[in-house]
């Protein structure tokens, strides 16, 4: 979760909500991030996200950063948009209750806000995942709504089935637990009282943080040298071609387009590795193509 500076709102209008989940699935796509359930909010968002690669604050970075760019560059404003850094909680994922009480607790925020009354449809409200869990064409390709669902006791993606998702989120609307949610909300975790020791022991036995920070890295850096070759022989270009040509050009550009998307490099590395100039020079570059969201 993050909130606005100040709690001030993080969304003018409907456009400044579809630029939001625009570059959040650019985010999904770039880091792996798999998304259970979202709510937007005025002033702040929810999200329940998995990362099977252990990248959540490098993805944040990216993604806040670059909706704030968006966001100031549309409406002219300068500086910071968001209130310090996000809040996020573990949740437990030795019992299904727990991604379960995360993504309904995130679905019903528009009934605990009073935007919604709980005699209400909650889909109604169009900013959540929630609509998209009735309607598949509502669906962006980087919601996974199956581990939801399942711990609903749902387990196919049928009409009947949706409409059983249905029912029991109404009921939940009308649930005195909607206005007072529990007081599991409060801290750095989502899960039971031995989670804390539980994930110690399980964070030991996979080594220092520093040694899996860097397999990581090594990782991300293949995954962009392998698309930057892809790249070049698909154009018919050699190393020698990234040396000679400007750093303006436009399949270096596109290339440039492609690491940002798909992979968490800097812009400093995507820089020196296609021969572009300065960080700042590039950003500039991107600039042009970002401005046309």
């Amino acid at each position: 979760m993050s909130r606005g500076d100040r709690r001030e709102p993080i969304f003018v209008d409907d456009r400044d909500r579809q630029h939001f989940l625009i570059t959040l699935g650019q985010t999904c796509g770039k880091t792996g991030w798999q998304v259970h359930a979202y709510c937007l909010m005025n002033n702040h968002f929810h999200l329940v996200v998995e990362t099977p690669q252990a990248n959540l604050a490098s993805g944040m970075k990216w993604f806040l950063g670059t909706y704030t760019q968006r966001f100031n560059r549309r409406h002219r404003h300068w500086g910071h948009l968001f209130g310090g850094r996000y809040k996020a909680q573990i949740i437990d994922e030795r019992s299904p209750r727990y991604l379960l009480m995360a993504a309904n607790y995130v679905h019903l925020n528009p009934v605990r806000a009073g935007l919604l009354r709980r005699t209400d449809s909650l889909q109604k409200y169009r900013w959540s995942s929630y609509p998209a869990y009735l309607r598949e064409g509502l669906r962006p390709r980087w919601l996974r709504i199956d581990r939801v669902l399942g711990e609903h006791g749902i387990e196919a993606d049928s009409p009947k089935d949706r409409r059983e998702f249905f029912r029991r989120m109404q009921q939940l609307c009308r649930a005195e637990e909607v206005i007072k949610p529990p007081s599991l909300w409060r801290g750095w975790k989502i899960g039971a009282e031995d989670f804390a020791d539980w994930l110690g022991e399980k964070l030991a036995r996979r080594g220092r943080k520093g040694e899996r920070a860097s397999e990581r890295r090594e990782t991300d850096q293949a995954l962009a040298e392998r698309l930057v070759r892809e790249a070049l022989n698909k154009i018919g270009w050699t190393e020698s071609d990234l040396k000679r040509r400007a750093k303006a050009n436009s399949n270096k550009v596109r290339i440039a387009c492609q690491l940002r998307e798909q992979t968490p490099m800097t812009r400093q590395w995507i820089a020196t590795r296609l021969c572009m100039g300065s960080p700042s020079y590039l950003s500039a570059l991107l600039g042009t193509v970002d401005s046309k969201l």
